[in-house]
């Protein structure tokens, strides 16, 4: 089956809605009933069925039929809460149940709303006529922060939004999936990895107190995936907020390419002005270069006179300026 475009769908006319239900008399009726007041109608028959075709077509609406075989409409409306991009659609069940434990169930599964069988075509437009202005806002919304969000990957910064409570992975864009699975593995693309989970709880409850948060960075050879919190999209609540957190990768080798550049620096005088941003002594800058501190020393000297200054302290802040210039949110 071809994916269906959602914005197709939205310009034929009033608002999308899917229709799950087994039995073919009931679809028929809501069918006609629906396309007749001018919504765009899908239908699906069972509960594989009905997931696909919502993730297809973002639906502005679900009419749900509760009890089904094999998957039945509370699991169904479970799955379809749990999804990024469907968990604002709007789901009215339809019950023959009048008990109030599955009218609790219903509730609880996600629905907003639900109707008795048999159905009553005129009782079902009027529910959904109270829920689909709130939804459809909702679904701008979302939209929109999904299109603003990809626009981040267009310049390397990638944005996944995750839940602090467990690490989980709310939404990432293309370009964050690809560095997780690069930095992390493959099978980072529910949870993020436990020492990101572990500074986003650390750093949850206090970053509204702090100019700059403190940052984190996964190392890789001369690279580096560095996280920073950009916005709280949750609850504040501790332990229960939500972040979009944006991710860039860095790298020592371009950093100290563009120094050498910037400063007119030989390609070691530039590694040595790098590690000295990082707050490495010549003992330690040594020890990465493979050379002694005393020769460390004799390159610092010639950083100093070519920068025009006379200390260490002088030095790292130039070059942390730059650096920051060069790779914002720099981790020094």
């Amino acid at each position: 089956m071809q994916p269906l475009d959602a914005s197709f769908l939205d310009r034929q006319g009033g608002a999308v809605v899917l229709i799950v239900d087994d039995v073919p008399d009931n679809l028929a009726v809501l069918h006609d009933a629906l396309d007749e007041s001018g919504y765009t109608v899908l239908v699906a028959t069972g509960g594989e069925a009905a997931l696909a075709r919502a993730a297809q077509a973002l639906p502005d609406i679900v009419l749900l039929d509760a009890m089904m075989p094999g998957m039945d409409g509370f699991e169904v409306a479970r799955r379809l809460k749990a999804g990024a991009a469907t968990a604002h659609i709007p789901i009215i069940f339809m019950t023959g149940l009048t008990e109030t434990e599955h009218l609790v169930a219903a509730l609880e599964a996600g629905g907003v709303d639900y109707v008795t069988k048999p159905i009553k075509p005129k009782e079902v437009l009027a529910r959904m006529g109270v829920h689909l202005g709130g939804a459809r806002r909702a679904r701008e919304t979302a939209q929109h922060a999904g299109q603003a969000r990809n626009a981040l990957d267009a310049f390397g910064y990638a944005s996944i939004t995750v839940r602090v409570a467990d690490g989980r992975l709310l939404w990432q864009t293309p370009l964050a999936r690809e560095l997780l699975a690069r930095y992390c593995g493959p099978g980072w693309h529910q949870q993020v990895p436990p020492d990101v989970a572990e500074w986003l709880r650390r750093v949850h409850g206090i970053a509204h107190t702090l100019h700059e948060p403190p940052r984190f960075a996964l190392e890789q050879g001369a690279r580096r995936l560095a996280f920073h919190l950009h916005q709280q999209t949750g609850d504040g609540a501790e332990g229960d907020g939500e972040w979009l957190v944006v991710m860039r990768e860095e790298s020592d080798v371009a950093a100290i390419e563009a120094m050498s550049l910037s400063f007119k620096l030989t390609a070691r005088e530039a590694e040595v002005l790098y590690w000295v941003a990082k707050g490495k002594i010549n003992r330690d800058i040594g020890d990465i270069l493979g050379a002694s501190p005393a020769t460390v020393k004799k390159h610092l000297e010639r950083v100093y006179a070519k920068l025009g200054v006379e200390t260490r302290t002088a030095a790292a802040g130039m070059a942390l300026g730059r650096l920051r210039q060069l790779q914002p949110g720099f981790l020094a």
